[in-house]
């Protein structure tokens, strides 16, 4: 592998380097596949029969699980992942092992266990965001933000089939949340970077690398850090990571949040035999160490400013009456749950954060939030595909299950036959999990999976 002129030798004496080592994993055609349940959505087992299926036949695929991350696994070899239905219906997240430290930084800075207002600053695709939804507690809230207007829907999308209903998606500049000053108890931010660390799995990387953006990266992520800052209170912590190898953007930067803004570091417990290196006040993971690709994490407690935000904000939805709930109440259980209503759209939102989302309206570009339930047409409810997704759904609502290729079909948008003898709205299931909604007509049924959602491939 031809590394890029001067890269090699911008890793010398960084902690735990060895040229020949990391030659080597980059060289020796090792592909790592990794995933992480969701805890919202339990599977019986994993891999599920639909995720070995290969051409037809049953693969002997195995996992082995993560050390650092109490739901992640590795994949004894790639599957088809996009001709899984459970995939679809959000029973795990494919992502990176080394990203899953996430984990071990929240378990060891906070109490999860405790309401927490958590920001993921740099959050598309989604996969920190899904994992912190389910690292933190249900009397929690989540912002989930993404400054690429394009990449927030897809974030969005992700936020609505992992199934929480304590998360908000925005599309904001670092600078915007200095509105929401000292409000934040976590802030994690995952920054743009040079991408060095992902040279094994994506080679063609390598033509966009030089030392001159690695500078202007490091520039970026200081701003972009500066910028976020104001949002943490007094005590918060911040969680910083990258997935470049360069003391530029890693090192350097946590000297400088120390230096420049007081930001104290915290220190996490790292068993040996992970092979992840202490590195100045962070943590690095070399592909010749760990089992995962390059990535960098530090940890820092805020020890300045206000404790916590003294905003106000104006409401700027209306509550549902006992008319929307009455038609409503067949197809979510509501429980802790505050309907609001915007135009003919039902939403839900955790009752705890009504406040709260009223004032992300008013301060932020808010993409999505809580549940979408669904469109008021004549005092009906035509269910939304969040609500699907959706944990909150009643119990007794409408469904029938689907066989694997009925499943893929359905995904795929395509006509199937389907036996069943109820008329109505009910739920497409795959192994007792919702993938979207059908439409059950007396000669026919109309197939409500969200089209650009769909399966373009074919088996």
């Amino acid at each position: 592998m031809n590394f890029p002129p001067g890269f090699l030798e911008q890793l010398t004496g960084t902690a735990g380097f060895s040229k020949d080592a990391f030659a080597a994993a980059h060289t020796s055609g090792l592909s790592v596949t990794s995933v992480r349940l969701n805890p919202l959505k339990p599977l019986p087992v994993f891999p599920p029969s639909s995720l070995k299926i290969s051409g037809g036949i049953l693969s002997d695929l195995t996992i082995s699980p993560i050390p650092w991350c109490d739901t992640g696994y590795y994949l004894s070899e790639r599957p088809s992942f996009t001709f899984d239905p459970l995939f679809h219906a959000g029973t795990y997240y494919v992502q990176e092992a080394s990203s899953m430290f996430l984990e071990q930084a929240m378990k060891q800075s906070v109490d999860i266990s405790a309401p927490l207002k958590v920001l993921d600053l740099c959050a598309a695709p989604g996969g920190k965001s899904t994992h912190l939804q389910s690292l933190i507690s249900k009397e929690s809230v989540l912002v989930s933000n993404e400054v690429i207007r394009a990449r927030s829907f897809i974030l969005r999308d992700n936020i609505i089939k992992w199934g929480g209903d304590n998360v908000v998606v925005t599309n904001n500049d670092p600078k915007d949340f200095a509105r929401l000053e000292h409000y934040f108890d976590v802030v994690v931010a995952d920054a743009p970077c040079s991408g060095s660390g992902l040279f094994r799995k994506e080679p063609e990387a390598m033509e966009e690398w030089s030392e001159n953006n690695v500078q202007l990266c490091s520039q970026r992520q200081q701003r972009i850090l500066a910028d976020v800052l104001p949002a943490l209170k007094n005590g918060g912590i911040l969680i910083y990571s990258t997935c470049s190898y360069s003391k530029e953007e890693d090192e350097e930067i946590c000297h400088w949040l120390s230096a420049e803004h007081g930001m104290q570091p915290v220190q996490l417990s790292v068993p040996t035999e992970w092979g992840i290196i202490e590195s100045g006040d962070g943590y690095r993971f070399w592909p010749d160490r760990v089992k995962g690709e390059g990535f960098f994490l530090a940890c820092f407690q805020k020890t300045v400013g206000q404790e916590k935000y003294h905003g106000k904000t104006a409401k700027q939805l209306s509550h549902a009456g006992q008319q929307i709930r009455a038609a409503v109440k067949p197809w979510i259980a509501t429980e802790g749950k505050q309907l609001l209503l915007h135009e003919s759209t039902v939403y839900a939102w955790p009752e705890k954060w009504v406040e709260d989302f009223h004032l992300f309206l008013d301060k932020l570009r808010v993409v999505y939030s809580g549940v979408r339930v669904g469109e008021l047409i004549r005092e009906k409810l035509i269910p939304d595909h969040a609500l699907a997704m959706s944990t909150c759904m009643a119990n007794d609502v409408l469904s029938s299950a689907l066989q694997l290729d009925q499943a893929i079909a359905y995904l795929q948008k395509k006509e199937f036959s389907l036996e069943t003898g109820q008329k109505g709205w009910q739920l497409a299931v795959y192994d007792q999990l919702p993938l979207g909604w059908i439409n059950v007509l007396p000669n026919r049924f109309n197939n409500y999976y969200p089209k650009e959602l769909r399966i373009l491939k074919e088996k």
